[in-house]
């Protein structure tokens, strides 16, 4: 049974996974493995400083896994079926994209 702490707490995670940003540093770190914050910076197009911020956002959501080597910070998807999620939603824009072009024709 879900509690009305749970639902909330699913709809927090859902919202961080409304961010484009965000849904590309996972997707950089589902395709990468570990990386650190200027390796997801530079792979996800996006600044240091951003990286950082959403970074350190989806580990208090408990996607990402963080771990400091020195004045290095690494992460990594703490939690492998997140990409099972992924492909459910990309699966279904990708199928509803081809609707809507095969209808335009």
């Amino acid at each position: 049974m879900l509690t009305e702490g749970l639902i909330e707490e699913a709809a927090h995670r859902f919202a961080l996974l409304g961010d484009p940003t965000r849904l590309r540093i996972l997707h950089t770190l589902m395709e990468s493995g570990e990386l650190s914050v200027g390796e997801v910076a530079e792979a996800s197009g996006t600044s240091r400083f951003n990286a950082s911020a959403h970074l350190n956002r989806l580990a208090r959501g408990g996607f990402v896994a963080r771990r400091q080597a020195g004045t290095t910070h690494y992460y990594r998807v703490a939690d492998d079926r997140l990409a099972n999620v992924c492909d459910w939603v990309c699966d279904a824009v990708k199928r509803q994209a081809r609707a809507v072009v095969t209808e335009g024709q």
